[in-house]
């Protein structure tokens, strides 16, 4: 994914606690949140996920005009690329997101712009029993402010299997 920026606001927090059914009044009540240690109206875990609407190339964010993935009458609409290569991207079978981690270095507060960097953490492989090796690959994405502050650092594994699993 590139590196992109987005803004953090008060309705965005307020629609993203509300979609993953967490009332929390310091999403949403700015009097309520000022008493709080946070002090103001924070964002809760997981919404920098909310962010990949703002880079122009996450895949599955609506392109108009043309096919992306989960379009068209085909279950995806376009063809995912199986070719070679390693790491979450690469290899001839299927892929997943295995797992997701979040540190927090401080709340997110409405108001700020965050720009979030990805870079590529470890990789490793497992042998697998049908797919061949289990390609694994991180990465690793830093949120930070409008001044260079750290705020969140985000890692995300994947693996895909060296080969298409046959039944």
């Amino acid at each position: 994914m590139a590196d992109f920026e987005f803004p953090v606001e008060a309705g965005h927090i307020l629609l993203f606690a509300r979609s993953v059914g967490d009332d929390n009044p310091v999403y949403r009540d700015a009097e309520y949140a000022a008493t709080t240690e946070a002090g103001g109206i924070i964002a809760p875990p997981t919404f920098v996920a909310a962010g990949a609407q703002f880079t122009p190339d996450y895949p599955l964010r609506p392109h108009p005009g043309r096919p992306w993935f989960g379009s068209g009458r085909n279950p995806t609409g376009l063809e995912r690329d199986s070719g070679g290569g390693s790491g979450a991207s690469g290899g001839g079978g299927g892929g997943l997101h295995a797992e997701q981690h979040y540190e927090y270095h401080r709340p997110l507060r409405a108001g700020d712009v965050l720009r979030a960097e990805t870079r590529l953490g470890k990789q490793w492989e497992k042998q697998g029993r049908r797919g061949g090796k289990l390609l694994f690959s991180e990465n690793v994405t830093e949120y930070r402010t409008q001044r260079g502050a750290l705020v969140v650092t985000a890692r995300g594994v994947g693996v895909r299997t060296e080969r298409v699993v046959e039944s």
